[in-house]
């Protein structure tokens, strides 16, 4: 009779590779943010509103694949802190713009190292990076409802 280990069970899960790499990229983006008391979709938060500047709330969601009952608290959190605003339309009171204030545009510069400082502590190179980003853009597309 042979014996499998757990660990013989899980390596050639592609889904135990990914959890795996997800809960080990989250660590190191919480010890990078952690001087701003961020979490890392507080920062996806910021990073698409200092591209964008204002954005609905629904847009917003869209673009972080987060639905209102996750979103809607990070952005309470984030206003409570004085980083950005959220005012509601006055034509459509069910719009929502979320918008920087000027402490959540300062933190721009503050954060600017961050994705060099993450990619030093993955110890990869641009390229590699590059690569592997395509390849789970990719397996996303692929795993997206409605494909078949």
């Amino acid at each position: 009779m042979t014996t499998t280990s757990a660990t013989d069970a899980l390596e050639p899960m592609l889904c135990f590779a990914v959890y795996s790499a997800q809960r080990q990229i989250g660590q190191i983006y919480r010890e990078l943010l952690a001087p701003w008391g961020l979490s890392y979709t507080q920062y996806l938060v910021l990073i698409a509103l200092w591209t964008d500047g204002g954005l609905a709330v629904g847009r917003l969601g869209e673009l972080l694949g987060l639905d209102s009952g996750t979103l809607s608290p990070l952005l309470k959190r984030l206003e409570a802190r004085g980083v950005l605003t959220r005012v509601r339309s006055a034509t459509d009171e069910r719009v929502v713009t979320v918008s920087l204030t000027d402490a959540g545009r300062r933190l721009r510069d503050e954060l600017a190292d961050v994705p060099r400082c993450f990619g030093e502590r993955l110890g990869i190179t641009q390229q590699f990076a590059d690569g592997l980003r395509e390849q789970l853009k990719a397996l996303s597309e692929h795993a997206a409802p409605g494909k078949d």
